[in-house]
């Protein structure tokens, strides 16, 4: 797929660049995102290098997953949202998970959830994602205040979802539809009575 720029009121988001490692590296230093993230700790340069340069642009490519990072129009990083587990097209519409983490000084300013607005819009819009999928560790309630005030519907906890360094761990889980955010889906949702 070719790469594709979104744009908000106050954000800018736009697929990762080999001058985006160091601070992509330096965000990654935080312990709350080491917690709640699968990134390897130590999280190291060469880490942020290989997400920049082959990650990240692999899965635009192969049509896998679409990692944008987060930045504000002055230039500073705000994090990185994605879709990622991308089902490949077909009938049935396309499954996907979107992801995020953001920058500690970057919190608390409504930056990850007008970010993921544009993603899930873009999702539903151009890529026809029938489903959207959230995960996250149980306990990490910031990750969930985002996909509540998105609209999510959270549908569980899935028991050992998570691998997380050498344990398995409980996720909750949520979902958005086309539907929840006023779009007709592509395939007509016909729920359970």
């Amino acid at each position: 797929m070719r790469t594709v720029t979104l744009e908000t009121e106050r954000l800018l988001l736009r697929p990762f660049e080999p001058r985006d490692a160091p601070a992509v590296h330096a965000a990654c230093q935080d312990p709350d995102i080491l917690r709640w993230t699968t990134l390897p700790e130590p999280y190291l340069p060469e880490h942020a290098r290989a997400f920049v340069t082959d990650v990240a642009p692999t899965g635009w490519r192969e049509d896998t997953a679409y990692n944008f990072g987060v930045f504000t129009r002055a230039g500073e990083l705000v994090g990185a949202m994605g879709l990622v587990r991308i089902t490949p097209p077909g009938p049935e519409g396309r499954l996907a998970e979107l992801g995020y983490w953001t920058a500690r000084e970057q919190r608390g300013r409504g930056h990850t959830v007008e970010a993921a607005r544009a993603v899930v819009d873009w999702a539903f819009a151009e890529l026809d994602v029938a489903r959207l999928e959230w995960f996250a560790e149980v306990g990490n309630a910031g990750s969930r205040a985002v996909a509540e005030r998105l609209g999510f519907v959270m549908e569980g906890t899935l028991r050992a979802r998570i691998p997380f360094r050498g344990t398995r761990r409980d996720a909750w889980v949520a979902s958005l539809l086309p539907s929840d955010r006023g779009r007709t889906p592509a395939v007509p949702y016909l729920p359970a009575p």
